[in-house]
């Protein structure tokens, strides 16, 4: 149905201002008296709601009353035209309800906890902090597609239902057409006869078959869900999330390092230029200082320190940490939030992690007992970057991965990139719902996502 968005209306108010409009949208709330009546109308595109002003002379009493009703969805005709109090408004001209809503919605206050809103996520997008949320998430994702195109990198598509565990990052939701109760004598008579006719999974990275394309494709990334079966019930965990993963040839640790710096400062500025209502929205609701924050990290070179030096800036800061402090451990939230909120004051990566905490695909250090790895953390999140360089040798592969008991056979093909023609290559990987956390303020990694998927809850 023909209409204008109420966003057009609020950008370009001059061209439009006195002329006759069609808007639609739900009513936010209303207010009524003897002679006139008010209501505010917001149709998704812009946080602010347009104010509709009806001269109950002038229209029907059988039309205005089952339009005053919170929640309801509304197409008016009107005037748009100046007000001194709200800038501009509509005058309703006539007004047709499209959709009715009982007494029962659940939105009738203007503002609701967000644990109350976890309950009813089907409707939570109709609120003004849901709207701003998952406006920033589509000018995000927008932001990291725009990124990696303009920089020559190509978007490919991995895996989603895959027989890789990848790092062993967490445990796999398991992928199967068998009937619950099948019974065989053997595990792998049980598999055998499902689906594709061996064990599969939701995947928990793309990482390596993102290698396999890089070594053809020179660069790329990937962009897509993933999906964690952990039993980790905290507000930074949830079992399906977004994950990016670019993989750079003929690219070393400090090349990714840089890479990944410039990446997170220009999706960053993006959002600082493209949603500055919601952000303003925020910096108010959330957190303090946000904008200033953001600011600060566009503007300023992220902090630098390797993995033995961070242990001793922990053990000498005085703190009285709940784990302990010493070198093979890996860093704790408590540890991260030191780091980046008190030490540094700003995003830090952290370099050359021991090898036996890290995964097997990562190059090995001269001294043989690092790694080529980093950690970019980031204050009030922690790690929000996973990044390395991968190992090209082919030797040095195989020797890591039997020291953890892998099964070559079963990574054939990520051994094989190894055999034909390795180069040296790096990539990262950036969880996006925790990126939108630190860009918003947001404290809850279940306030990022339409349906958030977490341990017990469907």
């Amino acid at each position: 149905m023909k209409h204008t968005d109420i966003k057009i209306l609020f950008d370009d108010s001059d061209k439009y201002l006195n002329a006759s409009v069609t808007v639609c949208g739900w009513v936010r709330t209303w207010r009524d008296s003897k002679s006139i009546a008010f209501i505010e109308l917001n149709d998704g595109t812009t946080l602010k709601n347009l104010q509709l002003v009806i001269e109950k002379e002038n229209l029907d009493e059988s039309l205005i009353k089952p339009a005053l009703v919170v929640g309801c969805a509304l197409r008016v005709v009107g005037k748009f035209i100046p007000s001194e109090r709200n800038g501009v408004e509509l005058s309703v001209e006539n007004i047709t309800v499209l959709g009715g809503c009982p007494q029962d919605y659940p939105l009738q206050k203007k503002h609701h906890t967000l644990e109350f809103l976890r309950t009813i996520p089907h409707l939570r997008p109709r609120t003004k902090y849901f709207e701003a949320v998952f406006g920033v998430r589509n000018q995000l994702s927008f932001a990291i597609h725009k990124y990696f195109n303009s920089h020559g990198y190509k978007y490919v598509h991995t895996p989603i239902i895959t027989g890789s565990d990848c790092e062993g990052a967490g445990e796999m939701f398991r992928v199967t057409t068998q009937s619950w109760d099948a019974k065989y004598a053997k595990e792998q008579d049980y598999y055998a006869d499902d689906f594709f006719g061996a064990k599969a999974g939701l995947t928990v990275s793309g990482q390596l078959e993102g290698e396999a394309a890089a070594m053809g494709l020179g660069k790329i990334y990937t962009f897509g869900p993933t999906f964690r079966a952990e039993h980790s019930n905290t507000t930074r965990h949830a079992a399906e999330f977004w994950h990016i993963e670019p993989e750079v040839c003929f690219c070393d640790l400090h090349d990714i390092i840089e890479i990944a710096e410039d990446f997170i400062k220009s999706i960053i500025k993006d959002v600082l230029e493209n949603c500055p209502e919601e952000l303003a929205y925020f910096n108010e609701r959330n957190e303090k200082g946000l904008i200033e924050k953001l600011q600060n990290v566009v503007s300023h070179d992220f902090g630098i320190i390797t993995y033995t030096e961070a242990v001793n800036v922990l053990k000498k800061s005085g703190k009285q940490f709940k784990y302990p402090v010493e070198w093979g451990c890996d860093l704790q939230t408590e540890h991260e939030k030191y780091l980046t909120e008190e030490y540094f004051k700003k995003p830090v990566f952290v370099t050359d992690y021991p090898a036996v905490i890290k995964s097997f695909y990562m190059k090995q250090n001269p001294d043989g007992k690092t790694v080529a790895a980093t950690d970019l953390l980031v204050p009030g999140i922690g790690e929000i970057i996973g990044c390395s360089e991968r190992e090209a040798d082919l030797e040095k592969l195989k020797a890591a991965m039997l020291q953890r008991n892998m099964t070559l056979d079963a990574y054939s093909d990520y051994i094989d990139s190894r055999k034909y023609g390795s180069v040296p290559h790096s990539g990262f990987g950036l969880g996006f719902e925790r990126m939108l956390m630190y860009i918003t303020g947001v404290q809850n990694i279940r306030d990022t996502l339409l349906y958030p998927r977490t341990v017990g809850s469907l």
